[in-house]
């Protein structure tokens, strides 16, 4: 095990560096789950601390759930249990929670009227007069997810947060505002947690999680919505159903693209006595080698 002394011109407490190695390491399954952790003496040598400074770190892991000791034996790395989400389909995450039998909460961080949003957002819904709701996302009081979504005021009015207090957006959109998402474009990407979004899931500054962002059309094809959703990468995955019969890739041509295949036609339709001579000659030496042979 390589040597990781401890910085000692850190103002954060010993135990505190050491618990934040270890738990990057299990983060990163450098210590898989499952996997029993080191012994205090070999973590002592390896950090060059305390016995009293190992076993704060080891109880600092173990309160917050990151590690799991039975009586008289070592710690192991604990195995998190991981949440899934279909990502291609409409319906949220409250919706296929609650489909699965898991009890998923929200809490309400803001829901605040604006006169402008980031560029998607405005274009996607067309008006800068936007309703800004951010909420957490919950299981067993576990925080999984941070989600921004932007509304177009006008035809979400009467919205207030109480409304949404471990509710669905979604049914909340059909129920009261009478209008049904049907139909949107996802994205996903891994970015690096924020200061406020890491506070809010209890996770380290810097983190990487998955955004899951993009937005929702009804039926008529109207836009609904604009979100993006940061979701911890160490509990949620995302599914994708892959169906090799349907999928398929629409390709628009550019219009250097277009006036090439226009340009193409153009040549081809006028080959084409050139081509009716070529086949008129070849039956014709056809014709000849078949006399020759007889």
């Amino acid at each position: 095990m390589n040597a990781m002394p401890v910085d000692r011109s850190d103002p954060r407490p010993l135990h505190a560096q050491v618990a934040d190695v270890l738990r990057a390491q299990i983060r990163d399954h450098t210590i898989a789950p499952g996997e029993t952790l080191p012994s205090e003496a070999a973590l002592r040598e390896r950090f060059g601390v305390s016995r009293s400074v190992v076993r704060q770190a080891l109880s600092t892991l173990e309160d917050e759930g990151t590690v799991r000791r039975a009586r008289g034996r070592a710690p192991v790395a604990a195995v998190r249990t991981e949440h899934h989400r279909l990502v291609q389909r409409v319906t949220g995450l409250f919706d296929q929670f609650s489909a699965e039998g898991l009890s998923l909460t929200t809490a309400v961080v803001a829901l605040t009227a604006v006169e402008t949003g980031i560029p998607a957002a405005v274009e996607h819904l067309g008006t800068r007069s936007l309703l800004r709701l951010e909420r957490v996302r919950s299981v067993d009081g576990d925080p999984l997810s941070y989600v921004r979504t932007w509304l177009p005021a006008e035809r979400f009015a009467g919205l207030e947060a109480s409304m949404l207090a471990d509710a669905s957006l979604h049914r909340l959109m059909e129920s009261r505002f009478g209008v049904v998402p049907t139909s949107g474009r996802r994205q996903i990407r891994a970015v690096p947690a924020a200061p406020e979004i890491a506070h809010e899931l209890g996770v380290p500054e810097g983190m990487p999680l998955l955004l899951l962002e993009g937005g929702t059309f009804d039926r008529s094809g109207t836009p609904l919505e604009w979100f993006e959703s940061w979701h911890r990468s160490d509990r949620v995955v995302f599914d994708i159903e892959a169906d090799g019969a349907t999928d398929q890739v629409n390709m628009a041509p550019g219009p250097a693209l277009s006036r090439r295949s226009t340009e193409t036609n153009h040549r081809e339709t006028s080959k084409a006595p050139e081509l009716e001579r070529a086949v008129a000659l070849a039956d014709e030496l056809r014709a000849e080698l078949d006399r020759l042979r007889a």
